[in-house]
């Protein structure tokens, strides 16, 4: 649930760019997209720890990043698509990668102050 709705928001933030603060229009995007791979991530790797799912979240991140620096027919054809825009960008911009790590530590920020209410509160089956 927490996925769809980050991909709400990220789609929001484009769409209402002209509606946001001139930072948030240009940064909240990345972040957001950011932020649902960590979630994809901890709900795939729901055994793990939440540093897997950092790790994890930073490498995938940073991979689609670094593929735009690969401009092949084949792949900018993908790209033309609105999912292949939305999952492979288009250009390289290394001040996306802050964005990315910074949607990724607020996400996990996220996670940890959820789980430790979680558990402190009883509220665990075990």
């Amino acid at each position: 649930m927490l996925v769809l709705i980050l991909i709400l928001l990220g789609l929001a933030s484009r769409t209402y760019s002209n509606n946001l603060y001139p930072f948030l229009a240009e940064n909240a995007g990345d972040a957001f997209w950011a932020m649902m791979v960590y979630f994809g991530f901890r709900f795939l790797l729901i055994r793990k720890g939440i540093v897997t799912a950092i790790v994890a979240s930073l490498l995938f991140s940073f991979a689609i990043e670094f593929s735009q620096l690969y401009q092949g027919d084949w792949i900018n054809q993908i790209r033309g698509t609105l999912p292949g825009a939305l999952v492979l960008g288009h250009g390289f911009i290394f001040v996306d990668l802050i964005r990315y790590t910074v949607g990724i530590f607020i996400g996990a920020f996220i996670d940890r102050a959820a789980f430790v209410k979680y558990f402190r509160n009883g509220v665990s089956d075990e």
